[in-house]
């Protein structure tokens, strides 16, 4: 918790001071920047000009720092504010937090020390229970089961402890932490479990207790207990060996099922021994007829291979007939090509026809021309049907182009068409061709067979004739011209297929061609008919059109919102039944692993009761025998009520799990349904939302034609969009291969840096690696000899219980899969309908923007016909100053009309208007929202793929996991046969005890391995079920999208219905135009159409300049964002000059140059920007002055407000486009500083690994060095060892040759006492002789003499034999003396050499230590450098994205560039109209004035028609000559009226040009007023502004002034402080001193490595600013390669198009060709993997028959082993019969049936050696005279016969219904029976197969010896054998048992047989048998 608290503090601490460090680095860097801004201004400033734009530039820097300071100071206040917050929370919340824990830990200290006093009284208290039961209890093996049931305990309790009490200590300190106090309640839970299994085991001890203090303990009783142990005993005993007997039978019903391999391998065996047969039988032909030999089956074989190739022969002939039935069918094939080319030819004849049609089209659209060209005076239809009539001409020309096209291809069309039936025809000949030849190709290898068998024979039989082998080299020369015939018949067939594929090919292209020839023909005829009828209706009919098409549109609108609803619901629905599956499957899970357990409980309960009632039958069995003795029963009664007490309580249990078990079922059979029931409402589901799919599409599709001529334009710009920015692309990649490249470099260095460093670890780890491999097989082939027949079962079941749950998970990943398929599909779907759906939206604007450009031009239309009426108003008058009296109230009455009329058009207009900028709005916000729709979209694609590769990268998972397990259980196989074949090699005896607890841990390895592996598939299902669930959400998010599409729909709905508005009205005004077209009107509305017009003129001046100021603001926001920038980057570089001033207090250069090199980049930037806002002002005046110069032109007509709104909506967009530039700028801006901060951390985590690496590296180079010592000092020893022991070797034969001297010596000595013995002896005879007779005194004196001599010799010879000795007494005494010294110095060597192998093991375990060392760190350093590896792909990505931001701001800038050429078009297209509209002003006059002269003439008219009255009336009344001169009066004044009306026309005329003069006059002056007004206000504003920089610029220089003085303040403070350091610091002690210098040398550390990245930093700068430079001049290439470019593009776009059609006719018929190639590959692709097949299943029965004879060489060698071990056996057991046996014979005779006992006895007469004839002779007696008969004749003739008999061999036929009683003492025969030689044991032993009498004894011992190893591998339950001797023939295995008792039945090969034991020579015969016996 401290640590926390403590991590807590310094990252407040942190932040606060990066706040403090930011303010300050603020602070400073604007007092920087106003002091050089100060100074440059002082500098720059020259003229009156260039002071007010470096005024205006300073302002506007300074309001933006200002503001910018304000906002940081704001948001760290917050900042501030939020974390003073969060810490108080944070600091309650440890409080309580604290408080809870240790109040927790307080109680659970109690209850573990309260559980722990109890424990330990209640192990008291067991252990005195055990004390008193074992004192109570007569023997150790009274209570076998309580002694177990304790240690069981025992091993519980330390089993159940999971881990140590220390290792709680492993967290911060030794606070205690949420870990330590779930660990404690674990602890606690373990400790009660304990305590309760303790308690039982307590009252189990008292019961024992009590049942030991009972009152039956006397000695009667003890007694009693004593044969009551013995029974269980022996019932025990028999126990497992009825368990072994069922483990058998199982193993023998397993057998059963393998026992088709058995047969197989049988037939394998016989075929082989025939072949060994012929083999043996042709080499014994050989060597009877020598050289000379050429014998029948060689000419039977010759003949066959004749018969073959004459059958080869008449095969090919028939190839060759086929072949050429097959060119005549080719023949007919061509002959219908020809019939196929006048029916092309006829085609060609339909197509002039049609020709003729479309000129006869032409014709009537030519006379449709002349009709239009009739009607133009109708002047709104005019341009309409120009267009119509322009689009019908293109039509035709495609139409003549498309027919010329059909010329060419039919002119150039292949004259090669098959029919489909031909084709058939000869597709079926080829599958004939194709069997025939698999034939032949079968019988050519059969024969190829055959030739190598005879070669072989040949071979084998060495001197063949030379004739044969002519004929064989004439049969192969035969084969080898037949094989070439195949071959040329292959390719023959090649060709046919070929030609026929391309035929059928051929003939595709002219079927679809034709298809498509017609449907173009027949769509194109139905066009034109189409065009005319709509041509001639659109005039009567397009109102009717139109309002039927909004009802459509309206009628799809609500079909379509009706359909998004619908599908919501259906998505709502989908979900929920998801959601429902989920927890179903949930539940089957859960069901199914309860069933599971269900199961396993049931199978281990059945086990147990099969057991029990084994030991019940067993019991039972015993009390049968045993039922003399009642005390016994009583006690035996009583076991069997309790086990039949535990048999109820186990049934009850197994009752209980069935009804579990069926419960579960149950419970899984209703799950089962549900699922189908769900999975039935789901597909329901699809087809509704598949139905509604279909009814979209057809409701959008009337909508699709109209836009994809539109479309292919867009796609021809965008085609050459994406050319330029793939060209951009190549450019930055370029640039990003150059980084990579030194990327590549710096990472090459760092690798081999580090290489350097584990290079030692390697070998390192590689030795110990090999050290504990070489353990690890050895422990892995001790544990394996051990464990195989256990292994064999175990592996067998846990296979198939893996693969049973491998293929439930399969299933359920194949369900998940599905399932994902089909979210992935309904995805895939909703993504096209919202494609579908934002491409009607679009169609839809466009259509909205189509019809308010007809609007708009209807308006220009309007506006004219106003000009019209203008002028005829003022015609008008003039003609009303005339006296009219007549025509007067009418006209007034016209007038009045009219002027209503024009009150309710400018209403309308002003609502049209209004309409028209709400649908502007509407459409901007439409496209807005298409926008968000298409990244929603995006980033759904994007998050579909990463979750299509997390599924691809999790099935990869499970394949390889698979194939692991796979590769695993192969390797076991292998480990299994390896060890079988080493078992066959040595002889191991093992105990049943290790065994099982091996078999028991092997088990429990390979469950956790299960467990792990279903454990890791759990996950991966979950992992797969999280995934579905985004994918669900990400649905339910495109749905949401989908109804928001839906809204914009209804949108389009609105704008649509306000569009028919719109059209009504225009409606409603052209009517009245037409009903008062010739009117006049007052000139009072024109005067204030005028002054609306002014008014409307000013609006849109006083838009521009509001949209001139939001410019300035903008450039206001930008230069805030970029001085933040700055901001940021000084503040950078202020904490590296802190850093730098804290390491180096003497150089402050060092940062002034600093501070000068940020302030220079700063004013370089805001220069660029400078530039760059000036060529804004200048285009933003340029526009203006464009503006004005289409303002005079305005006054006149209303064209220029429709130019004025399309600017400001130019405008507008234009806006937006910068806002999300400035957007991008500033997430570019983000992602800088965010690099920035990571590439510090990067640098800073850099430098430590670095040191990291460099203290491994040291460690590592100081290990090596030890590690070299240390085994320099090995050898050494070693040596010394090898010196030593050659001394020892030196010195022992030194003292043998001792012993040998001594040796010799003594026998001298013997031989030296030997002789004065023989000395004395004639002198005492001298002395008797002198005694006994003295006859005279001179012989007496004469021998006395002689006898002095002699005794003088003697005792000189004495002196020397003494001295002799002495000197070998000496010699001794040496040696001894020498032989204790070299004893002393062995023992000193060997202790020497005792120290030296203690150092050496104390050595190796440093060495070990260290390799563990070196390991860890070898994983540090791997994990760091993955971490680096991680860092550096992140800096990538960056980079990456950075590189993205850089191209996305350079299309943005093209863009740009695009919207100022269009702007520039639009000047251009504005100046267009003007001058257009003013020659329709001039044709206007000029049509006035011919109206006018037209009245003119009417009014003449009248006038003589007046007259022409007056004439006819003075003709009645005579008066001729008044109408003369009135005639003539009257044509004076038609002439003058002529005159003066032409006369006022001109000075109308005059009049207006001057009228229009003076308006353009008064116009610019009243511009160049406002420009005067605007430029004053402008330089007073300027004034104020300059006055109040320089009050600020004094306040700062102040301020900057007084803050020096404070600092130099503070630095005066500081150097007395420094002073008083510097004292304490002399005055303190020497320890400090050495203090200091370490810590200034790790200061100097740091500072080089912050120089360093500072380095690194600068360089990294410079490589940005190289990076601008290089983006600068790219653009600038950019813009002039355009530039170059734009001109080439129009002549290049058509060549494109030209080559676009060529291609796409050339893909159609590459799509034709592939289908037909795709079509064969299969074809062949399914042949060749019918013969991949072929092939691998004969690779498969070669390798089965390669492992098949393997294994029949191993049982050879084990049965040539066994049977030595059976000699040897039958040496040692050589006619040794013991009393138990003949016990045990005489027990089986009574256990045997009457039938049975007959053949018993004959086998145990002939183990007493006595003949058959004799033991038949005795069972007729005993027929006739009882039981007693055959004892007395068996014991009266036991001593004559005593003949041995042969033992018969085991493969006879009457093994195979013997019974094991049977079989057990024909074996006890062959032991007690006398050894033979083994010569005729082996002669005597056949195979299994029996082989032929030619055969030699090899091959039958070869097939003994596979027999016995097949036994063995078959039965997995038996040990280990060596030397098992066969029982049964393999054949005899199926043979059917004798019914009755099971030692009776017949036993298969898999039984096991008795494993020698290996006897001492001490033991006899007789207890050899017992032991076995006993086994």
């Amino acid at each position: 918790m401290s640590s926390w608290l403590g991590g807590l503090g310094s990252g407040l601490g942190q932040s606060l001071g990066q706040a403090g460090g930011r303010l300050s680095s603020f602070t400073g860097q604007i007092s920087t920047f106003t002091k050089d801004m100060l100074l440059e201004g002082v500098e720059e400033v020259g003229d009156a000009t260039t002071e007010l734009q470096v005024s205006n530039s300073k302002l506007v820097e300074v309001e933006s720092a200002f503001t910018a300071q304000k906002l940081e100071h704001e948001r760290f206040k917050k900042l501030y504010a939020e974390l003073e917050e969060k810490l108080e929370a944070s600091e309650i919340q440890i409080k309580q937090q604290s408080m809870e824990y240790r109040t927790l830990l307080q109680q659970k200290d109690v209850e573990l020390s309260h559980l722990k006093a109890r424990q330990s009284g209640l192990q008291e208290e067991v252990q005195k229970l055990q004390h008193s039961a074992q004192s109570a209890s007569v023997g150790p093996a009274v209570l076998p089961v309580s002694t177990s049931s304790t240690t069981a305990t025992s091993s519980s309790a330390s089993s159940f402890l999971p881990r140590p009490p220390g290792s709680h200590h492993g967290f911060h300190g030794d606070e205690m932490d949420f870990s330590d106090v779930l660990w404690s309640q674990q602890e606690i839970n373990r400790l009660s479990t304990e305590v309760m299994r303790l308690e039982s085991e307590v009252a189990h001890w008292r019961r024992v207790s009590q049942a030991s203090n009972s009152p039956g303990t006397g000695n009667g009783d003890q007694g009693e207990i004593i044969k009551l142990q013995r029974i269980i005993k022996e019932l025990r005993e028999e126990m497992s060996r009825e368990v072994d007997e069922h483990q058998h039978e199982l193993t023998a019903l397993q057998d059963a099922q393998r026992q088709k391999m058995a047969d197989i391998s049988r037939r394998h065996r016989e075929e082989l021994a025939e072949y060994e047969e012929r083999i043996e039988e042709l080499e014994e032909q050989h060597q009877d007829g020598g050289g000379q030999v050429t014998g029948p089956p060689d000419s039977s074989k010759l003949l066959e291979l004749q018969s073959t190739i004459q059958c080869l022969q008449e095969e090919a002939e028939a190839q060759e007939k086929h072949l050429q039935e097959l060119t005549t069918s080719l023949e007919e094939a061509r002959r219908k090509q020809a019939c196929l080319q006048l029916e092309k030819d006829e085609t060609q004849g339909e197509n002039s026809e049609l020709l003729q049609n479309y000129t006869r089209l032409q014709a009537s659209v030519s006379e449709l021309q002349t009709r239009v060209q009739e009607q133009e005076g109708k002047a709104l239809h005019k341009a309409q049907l120009d267009s119509e009539i322009q689009g019908l001409r293109k039509a035709l020309a495609g139409a003549e182009q498309e027919v010329l096209r059909l010329k060419t291809l039919a002119e150039t069309e292949p004259k090669e068409e098959v029919e489909h039936a031909d084709i058939l025809e000869l597709n079926t000949i080829i599958g004939t061709m194709k069997q025939e030849n698999d034939l032949l190709e079968q019988e050519k290898l059969n024969l190829q067979q055959r030739l190598r068998a005879a070669e072989e024979n040949i071979s084998s039989g060495g001197g063949v004739g030379s004739s044969d082998l002519e004929e064989l080299e004439d049969l192969k020369v035969e084969l080898e011209k037949r094989e070439r015939a195949l071959k040329d018949t292959q390719d023959e067939r090649d060709t046919l297929m070929a030609e026929l594929e391309e035929l059928d090919r051929q003939n595709q292209e002219a079927t679809q061609h034709m298809i498509s020839v017609k449907d173009q023909l027949s769509g194109q005829l139905k066009e034109a008919e189409a065009e005319v009828t709509r041509l001639s209706t659109e005039l009567n009919a397009a109102k009717n059109q139109a309002g039927a098409l909004e009802q459509e549109l309206e009628t799809q609108m609500e079909k379509l919102s009706q359909s998004a609803f619908t599908l919501n619901d259906l998505h709502m629905s989908k979900q929920q039944l998801e959601s429902t599956i989920k927890e179903l499957k949930d539940k089957h899970g859960r069901a199914q692993e309860q069933s599971k357990e269900a199961r396993r409980e049931a199978s281990e309960l059945r086990k147990t009761l099969q057991e029990r009632e084994e030991h019940l039958s067993a019991t039972r069995a015993e009390l049968s025998q045993v039922g003399e003795r009642g005390g016994e029963m009583e006690g035996v009664r009583e076991v069997l009520a309790e086990k039949e007490a535990e048999l109820s309580e186990l049934r009850r249990e197994l009752a209980e799990m069935r009804s579990t078990h069926e419960r579960v079922m149950t419970e899984d059979f209703e799950m089962k349904m549900e699922n189908q029931r769900l999975k039935a409402e789901g597909e329901r589901t699809v087809v509704q939302i598949e139905e509604l799919g279909k009814q979209l599409r057809e409701g959008q599709a009337p909508l699709n034609r109209t836009i994809r001529e539109k479309d292919t334009r867009i796609e021809a710009l965008k085609l050459e969009k994406g050319q330029l920015e793939g060209e951009l692309g190549q450019a930055e990649k370029a640039l990003t291969e150059l980084t990579k490249q030194y990327q590549q470099t710096i990472d090459e260095l760092t690798r081999a840096r580090s290489m350097d460093a584990s290079a030692l670890q390697t070998e390192h780890e590689r030795a110990i690696k090999i050290n504990q491999e070489k353990d690890l097989e050895i422990a892995h082939l001790k544990r394996d000899l051990e464990q195989m027949a256990s292994d064999h079962r175990d592996t067998n079941e846990m296979l198939s219980i893996t693969v049973a749950g491998q293929k439930q998970l399969t299933d359920l990943l194949q369900e998940k899969d599905t399932f994902m398929d089909t979210l992935k599909q309904n995805a895939a779907e909703l993504q096209r309908e919202m494609e579908d759906s934002i491409c009607v939206a679009n169609k839809e604007v466009e259509a909205l923007r189509q019809v308010l450009d007809d609007k708009d031009k209807q308006m220009g239309g309007m506006k004219e016909e106003n000009s019209h009426l203008k002028e005829e108003i003022d015609r008008l008058r003039d003609h009303q100053s005339r006296p009219q009296p007549l025509a007067e109230p009418r006209t007034l009455d016209i007038i009045t009309e009219l002027e209503t009329e024009i009150t309710q058009l400018k209403t309308s207009r002003d609502a049209l208007d209004e309409e028209v900028q709400t649908l502007r709005r509407t459409t901007e916000e439409l496209h807005a929202s298409l926008l968000h729709a298409q990244q929603s979209l995006q980033a759904q694609q994007s998050e579909l793929e990463q979750a299509h590769s997390r599924q691809e990268q999790t099935a990869l998972n499970y394949n390889r996991l698979i194939h692991t397990k796979d590769e695993e259980i192969a390797r076991l196989q292998q480990a299994v046969d390896s060890f079988t074949e080493q078992r066959g090699q040595g002889v191991v005896i093992l105990q049943e005890d290790k065994t099982q607890s091996l078999n028991g841990e092997n088990g429990n390895e390979k469950h956790d391995l299960s467990k792990v592996e279903l454990e890791r598939l759990v996950r991966g299902i979950k992992e797969k079920d999280n995934e579905i669930n985004q994918l669900s959400e990400k649905n339910l998010s495109l749905t949401k999208q989908l109804d928001q599409l839906s809204g914009s729909r209804d949108e389009v709905g609105k704008l649509s219905q306000m569009v028919l508005q719109k059209d009504l009205e225009i409606q409603a005004l052209h009517a009245r135009v037409s009903m008062g077209g010739g009117l006049s009107q007052d000139f009072l509305l024109l005067q204030q159409q005028m002054h609306a017009y002014a008014v409307e003129r000013e609006q849109v001046l006083a838009v521009l300049n509001e949209k001139t100021r939001e410019n300035s603001q903008l450039r206001s926001d930008y230069h805030r964002l970029m001085d933040i920038m700055a901001g940021k980057e000084t503040a950078l570089m202020k904490l590296q000059q802190e850093n730098h001033r804290l390491s180096s207090m003497s150089d402050p250069s060092g940062t002034q140059e600093m501070f000068r090199e940020t302030i220079q980049n700063l004013s370089r930037i805001i220069r660029e920007k400078d530039i760059e806002i000036d060529a804004l002002t200048q285009k933003c005046q340029t526009l203006v002055a464009v503006l004005q110069l289409g303002e005079p032109d305005s006054a006149s007509g209303g064209v220029s407000s429709n130019q004025f709104e399309e600017l400001l909506h130019e405008r507008d967009t234009l806006k937006q486009q910068v806002k999300k530039m400035d957007e991008w700028k500033q997430q570019v801006i983000t992602t800088v500083k965010n690099m920035q901060h990571e590439s510090a951390q990067l640098q800073e985590e850099l430098i430590k690994l670095q040191g990291q690496v460099s203290a491994d590296s040291d460690c590592s180079s100081k290990l090596s060095v030890d590690y070299t010592r240390l085994i320099q000092s090995y050898e050494q020893k070693e040596r010394k060892l090898g010196t030593l022991s050659q001394e020892l070797a030196h010195v022992q034969h030194t003292i043998s040759q001792l012993s040998t001297t001594k040796d010799v010596l003594l026998g001298k000595l013997d031989s030296v006492a030997q002789g004065p013995d023989v000395s004395l002896s004639p002198q005492t005879a001298g002395t008797s002789l002198a005694t006994e007779a003295p006859p005279s005194h001179q012989e007496a004196a004469s021998s006395n003499k002689g006898l002095h001599k002699q005794i003088q010799l003697l005792q000189a010879l004495l002196a020397e034999k003494e001295a002799m000795i002495r000197t070998l007494q000496e010699n001794n005494h040496r040696l001894s003396n020498s032989s204790l010294a070299s004893e002393s110095e062995q023992r000193g060597q060997m202790e020497e050499a005792r120290r030296v192998r203690g150092r050496l093991e104390a050595l190796q375990m440093a060495v070990r230590e260290k390799d563990l060392l070196i390991k860890t760190k070898g994983d540090q350093l791997n994990q760091v450098s993955e971490a680096l590896r991680n860092r550096e792909n992140d800096n990538e990505v960056l980079k990456q994205a950075v590189t993205n931001l850089k191209e996305r701001a350079l299309i943005l800038e093209m863009d740009v560039k695009k919207m100022k050429e269009e702007n520039e078009m639009v000047t251009a297209r504005s100046r267009e109209k003007e001058s257009e509209f003013r020659a329709l002003q001039e044709t206007n006059m000029q049509v006035s004035l011919l109206l006018r002269e037209k009245e003119f003439e009417l009014s003449a008219v009248s006038e003589k028609a007046g007259t022409l009255e007056k004439m006819l009336k003075d003709k009645e009344q005579g008066k001729s000559g008044e109408l003369n001169q009135l005639l003539n009066e009257m044509r004076s004044m038609q002439e003058k009226a002529v005159m003066f009306q032409q006369e006022r026309d001109h000075v109308m005329l005059a009049l207006k040009q001057k009228q229009m003069a003076t308006t353009a006059v008064q116009n610019e002056l009243q511009h160049v007023k406002e420009k005067e007004q605007r430029l004053n206000l402008e330089l007073e504003r300027l004034r104020n502004h300059l006055l109040e920089i320089e009050d600020s610029y004094t306040r700062e220089a102040l301020s900057t002034e007084e803050r020096e003085a404070e600092l130099r303040k503070r630095v005066a403070f500081l150097d007395d402080r420094l002073a008083t350091s510097s004292s304490a610091v002399e005055n303190a002690s020497q320890q400090a001193s050495m203090q200091v210098e370490s810590l200034q040398e790790q200061l100097s550390g740091v500072v080089k490595q912050r120089d360093e990245a500072r380095l690194q930093l600068h360089t990294s700068q410079e490589q940005v600013n190289q990076y601008a430079v290089s983006l600068s001049n790219l653009q600038m290439v950019l813009e002039q390669f355009q530039q170059e470019e734009k001109a080439m593009y129009s002549s290049e776009l058509h060549k494109h198009r030209k080559e676009k059609d060529e291609w796409r006719r050339k893909a159609l018929t590459l799509e034709d060709k592939t289908a037909a190639l795709q079509m064969n590959l299969d074809e062949a692709n399914t042949a060749l993997d019918s013969a991949s097949r072929l092939t691998d299943q004969l690779d498969f029965k070669e390798e089965q028959l390669e492992e098949l004879k393997n294994q029949a060489d191993l049982r050879q060698e084990m049965l040539e082993e066994a049977e030595q071990k059976l000699m040897n056996l039958l040496n040692t057991t050589e006619g040794k019969v013991d009393k138990v046996l003949m016990r045990n014979l005489f027990m089986g005779y009574f256990h045997t049936p009457k039938p049975k006992r007959a053949e018993v006895l004959r086998l145990m007469g002939s183990v007493l050696g006595l003949t058959r004839e004799d033991v038949d002779q005795m069972l007729e007696e005993d027929g006739r005279q009882g039981v007693t008969g055959w004892v007395s004749s068996w014991l009266g003739t036991r001593g004559a016969h005593s003949v041995p008999n042969t033992p018969q061999r085991p493969t006879q036929s009457q093994g195979f219904n013997s019974s094991f009683s049977e079989m057990f003492v024909k074996f006890l025969e062959v032991e007690s029976s006398p050894s033979l030689p083994p010569l005729t044991l082996l002669h005597d032993i056949k195979p299994l197969s029996a082989p032929p009498p030619g055969r030699t004894s090899s091959g039958s011992l070869t097939g003994f010896a596979a027999a016995s190893k097949r036994a063995g591998e078959s039965n997995p339950f038996l040990a280990p054998r060596s030397a098992a001797v066969p029982l049964l023939n393999s054949a005899g295995a199926g043979a059917g048992g004798v019914g009755g008792h099971l030692l009776m039945k017949p036993i298969s090969d898999a039984l096991p047989s008795f494993t020698p034991v290996p006897v001492s020579a001490e033991a006899s015969g007789g207890a050899v048998l017992k032991d076995l016996l006993k086994q």
